[in-house]
């Protein structure tokens, strides 16, 4: 639209449904300069269910659009009601008022109903006690009679370790059959079930396929529908999930062929396909509501480990449950996973939709369209002349119409907002931290006090001070000892078995966790290893000598790295380690000709990503943590619980020296304790208790305030603004590719036809395609070529047997590598310019390309093929697209426009050419 001239024909309106994609990093772009460049006179009407600042919005469109009226509603024609299944039973999510979590979820009560005990009614609230004639026992808390009631509060009232959690939501995690057969008793069919990856979603199906859903007559339509469909499409008939879809199942998800999933998406309509196990993308775009939607877990594997989903993309997938006209209520379901229970789902519940962020980048067609003017053009044979049209925009022109952009709204208004109001907050954390400080507290003191108790209280609390320093460093010294007795214990572990330890550390709730774990190795001796490389460059994992004052000899944590019995890696020094047992994993191999299991495990933790989560920090170093894999899942498994491990078990004998350090501590510590109870007998221990008290209120406050500024500190980072700076960076590159004059604003045929071409790079685009060695293709190797340029995202499916894609002709992997020179040094000068737009150019899959452009057919090309045929669809009809633009492109020459319209038509042929989706 940046290029349309004077504007829209014949339309009125221009409706944005789904307004929120604003905020997508793909796709945002474009629809800002929808806003942006859409004529005054023409209406916009922009939709959405999760926008959580519609009033910035509409700010934003009313400044640069016109005119704009806000209307916002809380009202949903089918209400939702919210779920959580475990392994015995399906519960309602939330209380009876749908403000806080059903107390029957939390981890103390599953831990109770494990055991036995119930303290709780059917509907969540507290069970009263009651004598055996009936009569209300009195004072039960204060008798404990039976010890029940006292038991059940002291347990649901204990703070739970991150093992004894874990421990707990494992036993409670269902099968999907479990999960399945209760949303069939309570009538809560059909179902859309998100599983993040087609990996899942593939083998959920063959999981329940012997799970019949459907009654004999709806089989019948199921099989008449599918041989309708293999009669008009017989390619796209995906073999492997037809036993499902005749028992009532399906998936749903990129690798299916388009067709495939539209007929699924008519089944599912029709009320032919009772469940559907489909990847998040199912939650946007398809018209394909149900009575239930079954989210299987709030945190999905990307590419940088395991992330939790956002509220916005837990939203959109429960919005798919309930169907207007049909239901009177939709179901959303959360499954209990290992990771997360129903206190993390009500905690993503509630914590509110998230604000729309500006994600509006410049690229190389919008910085040719804004400033391309004049044109280099080739009249005759006999004379060359130069059309003298005026430019489009000046740079300043260009500048204000880049700046309209929805984050520089946010940056020039709400950033301002922002800047004021966590100006004044810092400004009151100083003073309160005032307040707080010794000499505030000192002065309080002194002011309340008679002379005698303020004199009193200041002597024993110096003194306090000082011992509690003293205690501090015999700490220290205790713990310095015991690196003396670990460091050779573990060395001895390195070539033998690997042992069980216990990890210790308290959270940030200051809850104490123990974790026990299988130890592999110290980090140092994992030469190559990712991990080890990691810790040696990145500055977060630094040590240093640490040493006492009453020892010249000073002491060097080191990093060691186990597997615990939560599935998460752990890496730690020392000062984790509370003790090392005898029992481990023997190093042998299980079977002949089988790695050692050292080995395996150290290979398993290469495959790892290095995005570790730190969990406790010290001087001695820190305690980090990462997931691991469905690989490590089974190896996790066979870690034994702390109860079963004894301590005639432990192998960490400690010295006399350590033993010695350790009553002097504990002396110490009972000195410190001594003093305390000594201040508060005291004369004028309440009035200077009400000051402490006073100060605990303050601290509580600052805490408060910190956590608001953090918050607005995080919104202030995501509408700065940037798109200008990219503008003017791309601009340069366009000027020494000769491309466009930034002076003159005279553009160039290569600035012509990469202002025409739609693609990532147009610019990377436009110079492939006038490169002359294309001119030597013939229409097939052509093919090839252009998918080397649209292949970004296309990948080989690990479980499959890469062996099995056809290999590109020798004349197309020719010119890929002369194209790689050519991309290289375009990447340079984007490096040079700070440009970050990607240039693809990957050769992996043109064989398959050039094979389907040659005639194979459909069947032939997916023959044991490692990959799906959802993937290679995509990769087709990408490079369809880019051959199909090419006859329309300016200054290109006829014999590569013909060549592109021949492949096009070739390729565009079944099921290629019936893709609906």
């Amino acid at each position: 639209m940046a290029s349309s001239g004077s504007g829209l024909f014949h339309v009125d309106v221009i409706v944005l449904d789904e307004v929120h994609y604003l905020s997508d990093i793909s796709r945002g772009t474009v629809w800002e300069e929808i806003v942006i460049y859409c004529p005054k006179e023409v209406q916009l009407i922009c939709l959405s269910a999760t926008v959580a600042n519609p009033d910035e919005l509409a700010g934003w469109i009313g400044q640069i659009h016109g005119k704009t009226e806000l209307v916002t509603s809380s009202w949903r024609p089918v209400p939702l009601t919210w779920h959580f299944s475990t392994k015995t039973s399906l519960f309602p999510l939330l209380n009876d008022k749908g403000t806080h979590m059903n107390r029957k979820l939390s981890l103390n009560y599953l831990q109770l109903s494990a055991s036995g005990v119930n303290s709780y009614r059917d509907d969540g609230s507290r069970r009263r006690n009651y004598r055996d004639d009936g009569s209300r026992r009195r004072n039960s808390r204060r008798h404990g009679r039976n010890g029940s009631f006292d038991s059940i509060v002291g347990m649901s009232e204990q703070p739970l370790s991150k093992n004894d959690k874990n421990m707990i939501r494992r036993s409670q995690v269902p099968q999907v059959v479990d999960t399945l057969w209760q949303l069939k008793a309570k009538d809560m069919l059909p179902a859309i079930w998100f599983i993040f990856n087609r990996r899942g979603c593939d083998a959920a199906v063959q999981y329940v396929e012997d799970c019949s859903l459907l009654d004999e007559c709806e089989m019948s339509e199921v099989e008449l529908a599918l041989k309708k469909f293999r009669l008009l499409y017989p390619d796209a008939v995906r073999e492997t999930a037809v036993k499902g879809l005749i028992r009532g199942v399906a998936a749903h998800h990129a690798g299916c062929l388009p067709l495939w999933k539209s007929f699924v998406e008519e089944l599912f309509q029709r009320g032919l396909v009772k469940v559907v196990f489909a990847t998040e993308t199912l939650a946007a775009g398809i018209n394909m509501p149900a009575r239930t939607a079954v989210i299987s877990s709030l945190s999905k594997r990307t590419s940088t480990g395991r992330i939790q989903l956002s509220p916005n993309e837990l939203l959109q997938m429960a919005g798919r449950a309930g169907r207007r006209g049909i239901d009177e209520r939709g179901h959303v379901v959360i499954v209990q996973t290992p990771y997360e229970g129903a206190e993390e789902s009500c905690k993503l519940l509630f914590s509110g939709v998230e604000p729309l962020v500006s994600q509006f980048t410049a690229s190389y067609g919008m910085v040719l369209n804004l400033l391309g003017g004049a044109k280099v053009t080739r009249h005759s044979n006999e004379s060359d002349e130069t059309n003298t049209l005026q430019a489009r925009r000046t740079l300043e022109e260009a500048r204000k119409l880049v700046e309209q952009s929805f984050g520089n709204y946010l940056g020039s208004n709400v950033m301002l907002a922002a800047k004021e109001e966590l100006a004044k907050i810092q400004k009151e954390i100083e003073a309160l931290t005032y307040e707080i400080s010794d000499e505030a507290i000192d002065r309080k003191s002194q002011k309340l006090l008679t002379e005698v108790a303020y004199k009193e209280i200041a002597d024993l609390q110096e003194e306090l001070r000082a011992e509690k320093r003293v205690r501090t460093e015999l700490r220290r010294r205790m713990e310095l000892k015991r690196f003396s007795a670990l460091k050779p214990l573990l060395k001895d572990f390195e070539n033998g078995r690997l042992p069980f330890i216990c990890l210790q550390y308290k959270d940030s709730e200051g809850v104490e966790n123990f974790v026990p774990a299988v130890y592999l190795a110290e980090v140092e001796s994992l030469d190559g290893s990712k991990l080890k490389n990691m810790v040696s460059v990145d500055d977060s994992f630094a040590l240093s000598s640490v040493g006492t004052s009453d020892t010249h000899q000073d002491v060097e944590p080191t990093y060691y790295v186990a597997l615990g019995s939560d599935n998460s890696w752990y890496l730690f020094t020392e000062k984790w380690i509370k003790t090392v047992y005898r029992s481990g994993f023997p190093n042998v191999a299980l079977t002949r000709g089988e790695a050692l299991p050292r080995e395996i495990m150290r290979t398993l933790l290469d495959k790892e990503e290095t995005q570790w989560e730190k969990l406790a920090d010290s001087e001695l170093g820190g305690l980090w943590c990462i997931e691991g894999s469905l690989e490590t899942w089974s190896w996790s498994l066979n870690v034994p619980v702390l109860s079963s491990l004894s301590e005639n078990d432990e192998v960490l004998h400690m010295s006399q020296a350590y033993i010695e350090s350790v009553e002097r501590y504990r002396e110490q510590r009972n000195k410190v304790a001594r003093l305390k109870k000594k201040i508060a007998r005291t004369e004028g221990f309440g009035e200077y208790k009400k000051i402490l008290d006073t100060a605990k209120f303050t601290e509580e406050k600052i805490k408060r305030l910190k956590a608001r500024s953090n918050h607005l500190i995080n919104r202030m980072e995501q509408i700065e603004p940037s798109g200008w700076k990219e503008f003017l960076q791309i601009s340069k590159v366009i000027h020494e590719t000769r491309a466009l004059d930034i002076n003159t604003h005279v553009i160039f045929p290569l600035g012509e036809t990469a202002a025409a071409i739609r693609g990532e790079n147009e610019l990377w685009l436009a110079m492939v395609l006038r490169n002359k060695i294309l001119l030597e293709l013939k229409p097939a190797q052509l093919a090839a070529v252009c998918a080397s340029l649209v292949s970004e995202g296309i990948k080989v499916r690990a479980w499959k047997n890469n062996n099995y894609i056809y290999e590109s002709s020798s004349t197309v992997l020719n010119v890929i590598s002369l194209l790689e020179e050519q991309r290289n040094s375009f990447v340079q000068l984007q490096e040079k310019h700070e440009v970050e737009i990607a240039c693809c150019l990957d050769g992996q899959f043109s064989g398959m390309v050039e094979a389907w452009a040659s005639g194979l057919s459909w069947r032939e090309l997916m023959m044991d093929c490692a990959m799906d045929e959802g993937d290679l669809a995509r990769l087709l009809r990408r490079t369809i697209d880019l051959l199909a633009q090419i006859p329309k492109l300016p200054d290109i020459d006829t014999l590569l426009q013909k060549n592109a319209t021949t492949a096009s038509d070739v390729m565009d042929r079944p099921p290629i050419s019936e893709l609906t989706g």
